[in-house]
């Protein structure tokens, strides 16, 4: 028997395994951010103090910072309320992603590979914000003396996992109405 008869019964059955495992089975992934992000933030935490900048690379520094605020700091200067305010809308938020990611069809990869990611991120930020009333970022980018704003493990999984759904959204819009849509 050769080879490339030998494969396709395994390939066959990889596929099945595929069509068969259920989307929720992408939640160890989120797990996953959580734990890196944790993992990250404590050891940025205790080796760095606060605003201290340790060069990485010629474009990338570690320097401890603390968000009160949203992404890129928005709202940081406000009196306090936003901490829950971003708690709770974390926690609808990521109720709803996980309903989303169990209502997908078994079989599909992009799509709930994207929302465990977001979902991820989305758990590592609120956790700092219940524990400390900030998130901690200490992954500084910049070119020259141009700083984009600071970020963590949980931030890049949101982010890849955004880019990742509106490519998915591409390429449902590709594929056209699906048997049984309508419009």
């Amino acid at each position: 028997m050769s080879s490339q008869q030998q494969s396709i019964p395994v390939d066959e059955a990889v596929a099945a395994a595929v069509k068969r495992t259920h989307p929720a089975a992408w939640l160890w992934l989120s797990l996953v951010v959580i734990a890196l992000d944790q993992a990250t933030k404590f050891l940025a935490t205790r080796f760095l103090d606060l605003y201290e900048r340790v060069e990485v690379l010629p474009v990338l520094d570690f320097t401890l910072l603390h968000n009160t605020g949203a992404a890129f700091s928005m709202l940081a200067g406000a009196s306090g309320w936003q901490r829950w305010f971003f708690i709770g809308l974390a926690g609808v938020v990521s109720v709803t992603l996980i309903v989303w990611i169990w209502r997908i069809p078994r079989g599909e990869k992009l799509l709930p590979l994207a929302l465990a990611l977001i979902l991820g991120g989305a758990i590592g930020n609120v956790i700092d914000r219940i524990w400390h009333g900030y998130v901690v970022d200490f992954i500084h980018a910049h070119w020259g003396e141009a700083y984009f704003p600071a970020f963590n493990i949980a931030d890049s999984a949101i982010t890849i996992g955004a880019a990742l759904l509106i490519l998915d959204a591409f390429r449902e819009r590709g594929r056209g109405p699906q048997k049984g849509d309508r419009g």
